[in-house]
């Protein structure tokens, strides 16, 4: 069993552990206290790009040994820095902004620790999704992140069809120069949805369009994209689901009879029924034995 354990009120740093710091998404203030210590005293940082994070870090009056981590070669230096981690060494993992290993390479260096028992913590702060989330104005109970949308177009507009029936919010990242398409594509596969389209995320040039997805189109055809975006969409209505199921135009008795011709029993097909039209399973049973 892998155990992930950090002593409770001890802030001191552990040797041999891996430390997922957040750092700010554009406002260099929202460093946190914590962040602070912990880049302080660690062994060495490993940076997505060590020259910004050699910003970051100066600002602060902080001087480290740092280590590029990214995605063209996460391999490598994944295994430099298990191997450093199991000397004893102490990491701090940072990403250009907010909070790594999130729609990140960092993912895959924790799985490495995770393999090799490291201890994995994380000095919590900045996230981009959740930023953008909370100012959405749209549902935050139940939603999905999406990160960046491939740049191929049969692959994008396949994701989206895998997700057009979800009913929860759903958050994507994008970059300016790609911003038009990905709108004309999530219009063209989910409809015209509700949208919020935040860019500059505490930055000086902090923006929030709350708009639908027709809308958007239209005021980008007008405005230049300019800026980071996170997109936060409406997810499918009740009437946009039910229109689109697969079961829209059978009987209770049909789909019943569906379920249980892949295999199901009897009450699971039940169960599986009344989850799908969202009414009790005891109101199909009703239905079904009168």
């Amino acid at each position: 069993m892998n155990k992930s354990i950090i002593k409770e009120g001890k802030n001191a740093i552990q040797g041999g552990t891996l430390y997922l710091v957040a750092t700010p998404i554009g406002n260099l203030a929202d460093i946190s206290e914590r962040a602070l210590k912990v880049l302080s005293e660690v062994d060495f940082v490993a940076a997505e790009d060590t020259r910004n994070t050699g910003k970051l870090l100066s600002c602060y009056g902080i001087s480290k040994p740092m280590i590029s981590y990214f995605e063209h070669n996460k391999a490598e230096r994944g295994e430099a820095i298990i191997s450093r981690l199991r000397a004893g060494e102490s990491c701090a993992l940072v990403t250009d902004a907010g909070t790594p290993a999130i729609s990140d390479p960092g993912e895959d260096l924790v799985r490495l620790c995770a393999e090799n028992d490291i201890i994995v913590t994380s000095i919590p702060g900045c996230c981009a999704v959740i930023n953008a989330l909370a100012l959405s104005a749209l549902p935050t109970t139940r939603f999905c992140f999406e990160g960046f949308l491939s740049a191929n177009k049969s692959e994008r507009v396949d994701r989206l069809s895998e997700i057009r029936a979800d009913k929860r919010t759903t958050i994507f990242y994008e970059a300016p120069h790609k911003l038009k398409r990905t709108l004309d594509d999530i219009f063209e596969v989910l409809g015209d949805r509700k949208i919020s389209l935040c860019r500059e995320l505490t930055k000086l040039n902090e923006e929030i369009i709350r708009t639908t997805l027709s809308g958007a189109i239209k005021y980008y055809e007008e405005n230049e994209p300019r800026g980071e975006y996170v997109l936060v969409v409406e997810g499918c209505s009740e009437a946009e689901a039910t229109k689109n199921a697969f079961w829209a135009d059978m009987s209770i008795e049909e789909h019943l009879e569906h379920y249980i011709s892949l295999g199901m029993k009897k009450m699971d097909a039940i169960k599986a029924v009344a989850k799908d039209r969202g009414v009790a399973k005891n109101e199909i049973y009703k239905i079904i034995n009168t």
